[in-house]
C-alpha cells in the first residue's frame, strides 16, 4: 500500500498531525440523541413503553443504533444522564443493583480495632439499576445492553424487580442504623436508604438491548414492550451518514455507492454494522482519502464481515 498519511512502518521517529477523529470518537464522549433517526414503529413502541411503564425490549444486529434510543429519549424528555448496565455472561441481578465491598469492610475494621467505630456506608454503592430504582419525582432512564448475553436465569430473575419496582439491601436490614446513606452509581451523590428497602415513586424507564442471539422466556416477554429493528434502506443510510458526518452537500457518487453496496451485502445476508459504514464513509471523506487499490485494501478492512475472525 502506499497510503500512509501517519504510520509508514520504518521505524523513523516524526511529528504527526493525526486530524480530527470521527465525531462518535471524540472524548469526552457526546450523546448522538440530535443524530439518531428513529425507524418506522420505533416512536410508537417509546410512546407505548412509557404510557404503560414497561421496559422496552430492542432486538437488532450491532451498530444499528438500538442503544442510542435511550438518549434521545433522556433528553427530550429530560430524565437526566443515562444510566448503563452492560451485560456479560457473568453478570447478575445483585451487582446490577448494588454493590458490597464485605473485604473492604472487615480490612478496615481491623486497622480501626475495636474502638473505631464500624460505618458500613463506605463500602455500598448502588448498582445501576438500583440507582434507577432510587425514589425520584422524575423517572431515570436505564440502558440495559445486550441482555441475550446474559446467563440463562437473569431474564427470569429480573421478573420481580421489574414488576414490584423494589429490592432489599440485606446488609443494611440488619444493620445497627436504621438509615445509612448510600452511593449511587454514577456520581458521589448519596441517598438514604432506610432498613434496607429501596423502592421507586416512578418506575424508570427501560430499555433493553438484544442482538436477536437467544430467546427469552414468555413471562419475561410479556412484561416488555418489544420492537424490532428493521433493515436498514438507502434513504435511511443516507440520513444517518448526512446527520453524523455532514455529508449533505456532497455532490460525488462515491458515497451513495458505497451506501448502496452496505445495503446489498445486508440484503445477502452478510452481518454489517451501520458504525462501520459511517467509519468507511469518514475515511473516503477525510483529508489524505485513499484512492485506487489502496482505497479497496481499506475499504475490505473497515467493511469486513462481523461473523469473521
Amino acid at each position: 500500500m502506499t497510503w500512509q498519511p501517519y504510520y509508514r512502518g520504518d521505524g523513523v521517529p516524526r511529528d504527526v498531525d493525526l486530524g480530527k477523529p470521527p465525531p462518535w470518537r471524540s472524548f469526552p464522549r457526546q450523546t448522538l440523541h440530535k443524530e439518531f433517526e428513529p425507524p418506522p414503529g420505533l416512536i410508537k413502541a417509546v410512546n407505548a413503553a412509557l404510557a404503560l411503564r414497561r421496559p422496552l425490549l430492542v432486538t437488532g444486529s450491532a451498530g444499528s443504533g438500538k442503544s442510542t434510543v435511550i438518549e434521545q429519549v433522556a433528553a427530550e424528555l429530560k430524565l437526566g444522564d443515562v444510566l448503563r448496565w452492560h451485560i456479560t455472561s457473568r453478570s447478575t441481578l445483585t451487582e446490577a443493583l448494588y454493590r458490597y465491598d464485605a473485604l473492604g469492610r472487615i480490612h478496615a475494621q481491623r486497622l480501626d480495632g475495636p474502638t473505631g467505630g464500624d460505618d458500613i456506608a463506605p463500602f455500598l454503592q448502588m448498582g445501576p439499576l438500583g440507582t434507577a430504582l432510587l425514589p425520584t419525582e422524575r423517572p431515570r432512564a436505564l440502558l440495559i445492553d445486550e441482555i441475550d448475553k446474559s446467563d440463562l436465569d437473569l431474564p427470569s430473575d429480573l421478573l420481580d424487580v421489574l414488576e414490584r419496582g423494589e429490592f432489599e439491601i440485606p446488609e443494611l436490614a440488619r444493620y445497627k442504623s436504621e438509615t445509612v446513606h448510600v452511593r449511587q452509581w454514577s456520581g458521589d451523590e448519596r441517598r438514604p436508604v432506610t432498613r434496607g428497602r429501596v423502592q421507586c415513586d416512578v418506575f424508570p424507564f427501560i430499555v433493553m438491548t438484544s442482538n436477536g442471539e437467544r430467546d427469552f422466556p414468555a413471562a419475561f416477554l410479556r412484561r416488555c414492550i418489544r420492537y424490532t429493528m428493521p433493515k436498514p434502506t438507502i434513504d435511511a443510510l443516507r440520513r444517518i451518514v448526512d446527520s453524523h458526518l455532514r455529508t449533505a452537500n456532497d455532490g460525488s457518487g462515491e458515497i451513495d455507492a458505497l451506501i448502496a453496496g452496505f445495503v446489498d451485502r445486508i440484503s445477502a445476508g452478510e452481518s454489517l454494522a451501520i458504525d462501520q459504514l459511517l467509519n468507511a464513509v469518514h475515511l473516503l471523506t477525510g483529508g489524505g482519502a485513499p484512492a485506487g487499490e489502496d482505497e479497496r485494501e481499506v475499504m475490505d478492512l473497515v467493511l469486513r464481515e462481523l461473523s469473521r475472525a
